[in-house]
């Protein structure tokens, strides 16, 4: 199998912490499709993804499967154990739930003031500094907000990590370029960043 993708954006990085998490990691080739370079706009890409978007994953018979959750939930179904969506019905919802929330409430907020508000992005997107400004007043309202739910439990979704986790902490470190960070204010959001920190799955 090969994963197209570029490795400073934030949703291949979910699948490579997914593929660690999961023992996978050798088993993927990771290709390089540069962002930067606009190697996501070239035909040949855009025949594997008409969006331009990454990440894309390659099976070994051509099919391909686009989106990150969806790539993730595959190769859960294929190789179920460690699960990181969860071993029961109620796990399973409440991962999911905590999952949607990491993605609406940070990452796309994150994404947000990263395309209208930084210079790579001039010239290259119409940008709206204003929305930019609006995201991150939401960003800080909501790191608030999970400070005050991991002061309750370890984890987003309960006592075990979860692809919920690897979500929130692929938007947070992201947001470090347009220096969106976890203050001092949040000491619960620090530890439970700490304790992903402290995986190998974060070099990834």
């Amino acid at each position: 199998m090969r994963l197209y993708q570029d490795s400073r954006a934030p949703n291949p990085r979910r699948v490579r912490m997914f593929l660690v998490e999961k023992g996978l990691a050798d088993s993927v080739e990771l290709v390089e499709v540069s962002i930067n370079d606009r190697a996501h706009q070239e035909p040949a890409y855009l025949e594997k993804n008409p969006l331009g978007l990454v990440p894309v994953l390659e099976l070994d018979d051509g099919r391909l499967l686009r989106e990150s959750m969806a790539i993730c939930r595959y190769l859960d179904e294929l190789h179920p154990e460690p699960t990181m969506f969860g071993t029961d019905p109620w796990q399973r919802a409440q991962i999911e739930q905590w999952n949607r929330h990491a993605e609406l409430e940070l990452l796309f907020a994150v994404a947000q003031v990263f395309r209208n508000s930084h210079p790579f992005w001039a010239g290259r997107i119409k940008q709206a500094p204003e929305f930019a400004d609006i995201m991150r007043e939401h960003l800080a309202k909501r790191l608030a907000w999970l400070d005050g739910e991991l002061a309750e439990r370890s984890w987003l979704a309960g006592d075990r990590f979860s692809i919920a986790d690897i979500t929130a902490v692929c938007a947070l470190d992201f947001g470090k370029i347009s220096q969106i960070r976890i203050g001092d204010d949040t000491p619960h959001l620090a530890r439970w960043y700490a304790d992903v920190k402290s995986r190998p799955s974060h070099k990834a």
